[in-house]
């Protein structure tokens, strides 16, 4: 059962003194929620794959006068456990722990029959969807330990509760995704102060749903700003003891 969060209007420093790591940070939503993120105190980690989206990312967020975020690159696609690893050492030794998680990294795959779907294509989706989101949190477990309240976040989507013809490995790794996390909140519960959940974007004005809806005018779909108070809501301190729930950020 998905939830909404209402109407819910977040402190302006609701995230102040919070390390919060974003993946895909470069483009669409991840952009927004890193500036989202700083612009109510969040010192931001910025992982994506592109070195020039992260820098301009960073540079927005400090001409608006947020903290000094961080920038690590990552291709998802070619990261193995060592790679993850490395990467939560890194952030333990800059930052000593991890406050919150946003897995928002992600790729589409083919809009075609599982009987025409491209085997390579389907392992990349999921090592992006989900192998991925595995092994950083798999990594990062022990730093958002440290934090009084640490939050992950994962992204998912209407396909990934109920499949739909030619969504494939898409559909199919947010299952996979909604798994994850209901399996690990329910570890956590009652002995972690880490809470565990998802977030259903919907429509959002992004270059994957573009690619997902050719024909579609951009105009007449939500932009990624608008769904943001779900995101500051289950980063921020208003969702402590929220877990193993699934939010839609519309309506």
């Amino acid at each position: 059962m998905s939830e909404t969060i209402g109407n819910y209007t977040p402190a302006p420093d609701l995230l102040k003194d919070k390390v919060i790591l974003v993946t895909g940070a470069g483009d669409g939503i991840g952009r927004i929620a890193a500036r989202t993120f700083a612009a109510h105190g969040a010192t931001v980690i910025l992982l994506g794959r592109t070195t020039a989206k992260l820098e301009a990312v960073y540079d927005e967020i400090e001409q608006a006068g947020g903290p000094q975020p961080a920038i690590f690159p990552m291709d998802l696609n070619e990261a193995q456990i060592e790679t993850f690893e490395h990467f939560a050492e890194a952030v333990d030794q800059e930052f000593g722990r991890l406050d919150g998680l946003l897995h928002n990294a992600g790729v589409l795959g083919q809009r075609t029959p599982i009987a025409n779907y491209h085997f390579a294509t389907w392992e990349q989706v999921m090592r992006v969807n989900v192998n991925a989101a595995f092994g950083l949190t798999k990594t990062l477990l022990p730093l958002l330990e440290k934090s009084e309240a640490g939050s992950v976040v994962f992204t998912g989507s209407g396909v990934g509760l109920k499949g739909r013809a030619f969504w494939g490995a898409y559909a199919v790794s947010k299952f996979a995704t909604e798994g994850l996390m209901q399996v690990l909140a329910d570890e956590l519960d009652g002995v972690s102060n880490t809470r565990v959940n998802s977030i259903n974007p919907g429509a959002t004005r992004t270059n994957m749903r573009a690619a997902a809806y050719p024909a579609e005018d951009p105009r007449t779909v939500t932009s990624a700003e608008d769904i943001m108070p779900t995101y500051l809501y289950l980063m921020g301190d208003d969702s402590r003891g929220v877990s193993g729930k699934q939010f839609n950020a519309q309506g």
